[in-house]
């Protein structure tokens, strides 16, 4: 995601500073039926630098499926994490 240019930051103060009574929403509907959110969809956990060691075929089966690799040890990290949480409330 981009800064905010000097112009949209003068923008979002000046609508931060509206009172709630003076802000129309008659363009923004309510929504009353939220089964299709998605929850955390805009949440990005904080990252935080280490060192790992891994089996060298291991490093190099991940990388040869292309850039990011170090995403997917996240999400292979990930996966295994919350699978064994819901297995634990199972």
């Amino acid at each position: 995601m981009s800064k905010a240019s000097r112009q949209q930051k003068k923008e979002l103060a000046a609508l931060a500073a509206l009172r709630a009574d003076k802000i129309d929403f008659s363009d923004a509907p309510e929504v009353r039926d939220w089964s299709r959110a998605v929850v955390g969809k805009f949440y990005r956990p904080v990252k935080k630098s280490l060192t790992i060691r891994l089996d060298a075929d291991v490093l190099a089966w991940l990388k040869a499926q292309g850039r990011g690799y170090q995403t997917r040890i996240n999400k292979l990290l990930r996966a295994a994490m919350e699978g064994r949480s819901r297995r634990r409330r199972a």
